[in-house]
């Protein structure tokens, strides 16, 4: 029978392949991008508010009681989404490239502030915990246009899945030893994998793939949307 510490090693080590599968998953995303030369009904929240996670995690990492994998995984990840935003950045309209600058200055004045005036190692554990949450949940503006128009042309499906993999491997590594500041925002993220991939599975079938744009993209209130 296997023991609570060796399946915590094994669950922990499947948890480092769906991270790296999560921080990758993107990239089919971005060879379309690439491909057609705009981002437009792409939106670009999850990629900044994973750069912050990941700079957050580094950190964490830093600390006296952090890791060294923990480094070198959110270091990986923090570069990948940097490619990725830049990516969005090189195929955006200036007014989208304006918000995105604005996220990422705030996001570097907020590391700035944190390293030259915390020193309390709870604090930051808080933080990822607080960062982790607002990273599995800011697809949900995505989700909303995939209710509104009924299509999932602009759901990366590969995201999705790996979201929910990802949470779900944690959440069990949490459970093991119940590790609430682990178990609380990756639980959260299986929960909003899980309902992304359900909407996937409601409307690939309302989606018309080969479609330029979608019709219900015309309305002003998305096209609002897209641009920002």
């Amino acid at each position: 029978m296997v023991g609570v510490g060796t399946a915590e090693n094994i669950v922990g080590i499947v948890g480092i392949i769906t991270n790296i599968a999560l921080f990758l998953s993107p990239i089919p995303t971005f060879i379309t991008i690439s491909k057609k030369k705009k981002a437009a009904g792409f939106k670009p929240d999850p990629y900044v508010a994973t750069v912050l996670n990941c700079a957050m995690w580094v950190y964490y990492g830093l600390c006296p009681d952090g890791s060294l994998l923990v480094i070198i995984i959110n270091t990986f990840g923090l570069g990948i989404e940097l490619i990725y935003i830049g990516i969005f950045f090189l195929y955006s309209p200036w007014n989208r490239r304006r918000n995105i600058l604005l996220a990422l200055l705030i996001e570097l004045v907020f590391m700035a502030a944190l390293v030259a005036l915390c020193r309390s190692f709870a604090l930051v554990e808080t933080l990822c915990i607080i960062l982790n949450i607002v990273m599995y949940t800011s697809p949900l503006t995505i989700m909303g246009r995939v209710i509104q128009t009924k299509s999932v042309k602009y759901m990366p499906l590969y995201l999705s899945l790996a979201m929910f993999l990802n949470g779900i491997t944690w959440a069990v590594y949490a459970l093991l030893k119940f590790k609430p500041f682990v178990l609380v925002p990756n639980g959260l993220g299986a929960l909003l994998g899980l309902v992304q991939l359900i909407l996937y599975a409601t409307y690939y079938k309302t989606t018309k793939l080969d479609e330029p744009e979608n019709p219900m993209l015309n309305s002003p209130k998305l096209k609002a949307e897209t641009l920002n």
